[in-house]
């Protein structure tokens, strides 16, 4: 099984790319803190697909928290003789946390975001 739940705030604005009509594409940054003694944060980043990337993009911005359900991408490819890779975050489900006070922005409930 491949799931995810993470919980914590964009490090980026919400970058939108269309693919036609109906197909959407969000890509964000996330921080998230692993509390504790140490106190780490952990950076991730996240893919949205279609209407949840729509929304991501109208309401959400750098600072705003966010809790989402997904799954992990594992990508690997050479680069001028070097192999790399990275591990991305698709989200399929993203709620948001931040109120209107946090943000001066509207808070969209999840069922209203899923509809």
């Amino acid at each position: 099984m491949n799931s995810v739940v993470l919980i914590g705030n964009l490090t980026s604005d919400v970058e939108l790319r269309e693919f036609g009509p109906e197909k959407r594409l969000a890509t964000f940054g996330l921080a998230v803190d692993r509390g504790g003694k140490n106190s780490e944060t952990d950076f991730f980043r996240v893919s949205v697909w279609d209407r949840q990337a729509q929304l991501c993009a109208d309401y959400l911005a750098k600072g705003r928290k966010i809790a989402l359900e997904g799954r992990l991408r594992y990508s690997a490819w050479e680069d001028e003789g070097k192999k790399r890779s990275s591990v991305e975050v698709v989200a399929y489900r993203v709620e948001f946390l931040s109120t209107p006070a946090d943000s001066g922005a509207e808070v969209v409930p999840f069922e209203a975001a899923a509809a």
